[in-house]
């Protein structure tokens, strides 16, 4: 595991996540590394946080590999005169064998596993899948090597767990925290 990147380390990226696909309506399946596209909602939200983002100068944009963050990206990109650049490490959590199903359905079948999740801690691990702690440690490296890029602003596009992941990487609760940030689609946030 590599250090943390120091606290000023990731000043002018901007993270957003991608837009709507089928998976993110309510009830919400859990994508995690399902590789789920856009749906027609979610391009109209790429095409507005395009036009949201027009002013912010943007000198790089950087993206998941995974479908919905990279046709997010591209369609801004289009719109910023951008050719996204992907990172298998900003990907969302890998969510092991809950991928697929309905947050719902785990609640129902699994409420131990779903209580820890809701609990989440650098410790708690997907079945079958990754820790929130391997999740931050690999996003927080991509990001590093965004900003020693030294294209700054960069806009990264990435998923709601790794906004959330870099959003505690400096919350004084850690991973703790994780569950305290709200990151709908399209949402963008500044470090």
């Amino acid at each position: 595991m590599s250090p943390p990147p120091r606290a000023d380390a990731l000043r002018g990226l901007l993270l957003a996540r991608h837009g709507e696909t089928d998976d993110n309506r309510d009830p919400i399946r859990i994508q995690g590394f399902r590789d789920t596209p856009l749906n027609d909602t979610g391009r109209e939200q790429a095409a507005r946080l395009a036009e949201r983002l027009a002013g912010e100068r943007i000198v790089s944009l950087w993206s998941s590999d995974l479908v919905r963050a990279s046709e997010t990206a591209e369609i801004v990109g289009s719109h910023l005169g951008l050719e996204p650049r992907l990172d298998a490490r900003l990907r969302e959590g890998n969510r092991g064998v809950w991928e697929g199903r309905l947050w719902i359905e785990v609640q129902r079948d699994d409420p131990d596993g779903y209580a820890a999740w809701r609990q989440a801690g650098p410790d708690f691990r997907f079945p079958g899948g990754e820790s929130l702690q391997d999740q931050s440690d690999r996003v927080l490296a991509a990001l590093a090597d965004v900003h020693r890029a030294g294209e700054l602003p960069a806009l990264v596009v990435t998923h709601g767990g790794s906004v959330r992941a870099a959003l505690c990487w400096n919350h004084r609760q850690g991973l703790h925290a994780f569950h305290h940030f709200a990151v709908p689609n399209v949402a963008v946030v500044r470090l």
